[in-house]
């Protein structure tokens, strides 16, 4: 069973996105600002990250930065689930390591489709 760890600060995504992949067969792990999401990933060593980006503490993109420059986080591949659907959004979360990319609200069967992508990879 593969671990995804879902980083947001909004609880009704989460409770609705952990659910949805928990019935796919995923664990499902939750941080709910960008601090946590780093240690979160930093203790459970989750198989791919899922980031929104606009987190209390510290942002996505920054949470993104500090979990790739960890020796022990470095190859988990992240996805970036943001509200923000400007191209600029895009490029500074591929810029910041993000692997792919995800606007809200969640289409959920291409989220899916983006994190078995990853995952085979």
């Amino acid at each position: 069973m593969n671990k995804l760890l879902l980083v947001e600060d909004n609880e009704q995504n989460w409770d609705m996105l952990s659910r949805r992949l928990k019935r796919r067969g995923y664990e499902v792990l939750i941080a709910t600002d960008g601090q946590q999401g780093v240690q979160r990933a930093e203790l459970d060593h989750p198989d791919l990250i899922l980031m929104d980006i606009s987190l209390p503490v510290m942002d996505g993109w920054q949470a993104t930065r500090r979990i790739l420059a960890h020796e022990g986080t470095q190859d988990i591949p992240i996805i970036a689930l943001t509200a923000h659907a400007m191209d600029s959004d895009r490029e500074k979360s591929l810029a910041a390591g993000c692997k792919d990319y995800h606007t809200k609200p969640v289409e959920f069967d291409r989220l899916v489709e983006q994190i078995e992508a990853l995952l085979k990879r």
